[in-house]
């Protein structure tokens, strides 16, 4: 009986080591760019970020647009 408990303990360590092996890779993948946000990503991600710690859920209808501000001809 010892030894049935024994041979199963180390047959589910092999299956927990093999699935660990098996991850995919993702670990080891360069990461993606990195590219600067854009004011409206900012924005978005401020409030997303308070909203998420305040536990509610948003849904972005009209996403929020800054418009750049054009220099008046003199």
């Amino acid at each position: 009986m010892n030894a049935m408990i024994r041979l199963a303990v180390a047959v589910s360590a092999c299956g927990l080591l093999a699935a660990c092996a098996s991850s995919g890779g993702t670990a080891s993948s360069p990461p993606p760019e990195q590219r600067p946000l854009t004011a409206e990503q900012q924005y978005i991600a401020y409030v997303e970020r308070i909203a998420k710690r305040r536990g509610i859920t948003l849904t972005w209808v009209n996403p929020p647009r800054i418009e750049e501000k054009k220099a008046a001809p003199q």
